[in-house]
């Protein structure tokens, strides 16, 4: 599949920060040629300056909007004449319970953080077959791995690339068509996601407390992401868990689930209490 960075082009989407964009950056250096998409124009030119690559284009888009993603497919393969790797990274945070979450909320992260992801693959498949090495990158979560209360919607979004992606997988290895897939598992990484979210019934107070419970334990950097996520294409595995705190995660998610749920449980309940009181 792909053995090299260099030469090959490659598309990701929410570029304009956090793991997108030290993915641009990493691979900038390692000579691809870039095709960067991000909602937010401003942080998407920012990007492209700092990765200074020799060969890059830009789009702003919405990837819940399919139509506009399959035309960023089709621009991006006639630009750069072909195309070798997708990276579905972009993705968006929502706190709130399952019984007072707003649906006009749970219908806009899933569009961004599911169907981005199959409008993603689906639009530049058929670019990365016509190059006979190519591969499909979907960002899961770590939360695509164990269910945690107050995200329900951000679980439901990241479970559902897992099984999206974990199916992929399957059907390109049944066709031998010089393409594969890897799905994504990262675990708290230094980005703006808490800082963008959005938090239900929210408060001051309470947002402030999501960014900075989030800022404990996000240890990884995302240029560390980038590498461990350039290096698990380069080893065509089928799942890569990204940060130690990913590992761990991985490890309670095998634990018969009355074990894993009831410590998640009882951890949520200890938190509360610690707020009332």
């Amino acid at each position: 599949m792909i053995t090299t960075f260099d030469d090959r082009v490659v598309a990701i989407t929410g570029a304009g920060s956090g793991i997108g964009r030290a993915l641009a950056i990493e691979l900038a250096r390692r000579g691809a040629r870039l095709a960067l998409s991000d909602i937010d124009g401003e942080r998407l030119e920012e990007t492209n300056r700092l990765a200074a690559a020799t060969v890059s284009t830009t789009h702003t888009i919405d990837t819940s909007d399919r139509q506009a993603v399959e035309q960023w497919a089709a621009d991006v393969a006639s630009h750069h004449g072909q195309v070798n790797v997708i990276v579905n990274n972009a993705g968006v945070a929502l706190v709130a319970p399952v019984e007072s979450m707003e649906l006009r909320d749970f219908e806009w992260l899933m569009g961004i953080n599911f169907w981005g992801v199959v409008h993603g693959t689906q639009a530049f498949l058929p670019h990365l077959k016509a190059s006979r090495e190519g591969h499909v990158v979907n960002v899961s979560s770590v939360f695509g791995l164990m269910a945690i209360p107050s995200q329900s919607a951000y679980n439901a979004s990241k479970f559902a690339v897992r099984g999206f992606t974990d199916a992929l997988r399957i059907e390109l290895e049944v066709e031998p068509c010089g393409v594969s897939a890897t799905t994504i598992h990262p675990g708290g990484i230094r980005t703006n996601i808490a800082r963008d979210a959005r938090v239900g019934e929210a408060t001051p107070e309470l947002r402030e407390e999501t960014v900075s419970s989030f800022d404990a334990v996000a240890r990884t950097t995302p240029e560390r992401a980038a590498e461990q996520i350039l290096a698990a294409v380069l080893k065509n595995r089928r799942r890569a868990l990204v940060g130690p705190d990913a590992i761990a995660f991985d490890a309670v998610s095998r634990m018969p689930a009355v074990v894993s749920q009831k410590l998640l449980s009882w951890g949520a309940r200890k938190r509360l209490e610690a707020n009332e009181g």
